[in-house]
């Protein structure tokens, strides 16, 4: 429903920001890794969201990077495993080292993280293996895209491309191209392809 966000950060409160978006104020919960890199109150900022409903409680995530958003999606899908824990996950250990834990199965890691003990390490284990392969370069260690190429990504697929044409445009394009520049460029590549 409400997939991105684009506002003024008016505070932080970890892990929840509120955030001014065309005068709506968005209560987001954020994962730390999201925290620690939001800017100064009153600087605009851009989140992935996931909204959830629940019986009790509508909810709104934010995230930094879509590959962040979509490993707490896969995360959600684990028997056992809420959106507080999901948050939990993805607070206690980068993406990389969270694909890394689970290649490795190394529960041990898992279980520093605040809220998992050693079954639901092991179970995250079983249910997550292969997944952060599978899902293409997006999970695959030391290959996290940046943040203007997964906006251009999700661009394109908002125009209609699919997510293999969205992921080779973007590939192609500069590492340093502006987001805008970058749509521009990709969907030329694309119209040519």
């Amino acid at each position: 429903m409400i997939g991105r966000l684009t506002g003024i950060l008016v505070e932080k409160n970890p892990p929840q920001i509120l955030l001014d978006v065309q005068g709506v104020g968005y209560e987001v919960d954020v994962p730390m890794s999201t925290f620690y890199n939001l800017p100064a109150l009153k600087e605009t900022v851009v989140l992935h969201t996931q909204f959830v409903v629940r019986e009790d409680a509508q909810l709104l995530y934010g995230f930094a990077t879509h590959e962040e958003r979509a490993a707490f999606r896969q995360l959600l899908k684990i028997s056992g495993v809420g959106p507080k824990l999901a948050l939990s996950v993805l607070s206690g250990l980068s993406l990389v080292d969270l694909a890394t834990a689970v290649e490795n199965k190394e529960a041990g890691r898992l279980t520093k993280i605040p809220g998992v003990g050693k079954k639901t390490a092991e179970r995250l284990i079983l249910e997550l293996q292969g997944k952060f392969a599978t899902a293409g370069a997006l999970f695959t260690p030391g290959k996290l895209e940046n943040s203007a190429s997964s906006d251009i990504v999700n661009a394109l697929q908002a125009l209609g491309y699919n997510e293999k044409e969205a992921d080779w445009a973007a590939k192609q394009l500069p590492k340093d191209a502006s987001v805008s520049d970058g749509i521009r460029q990709a969907l030329k590549l694309l119209s040519k392809a």
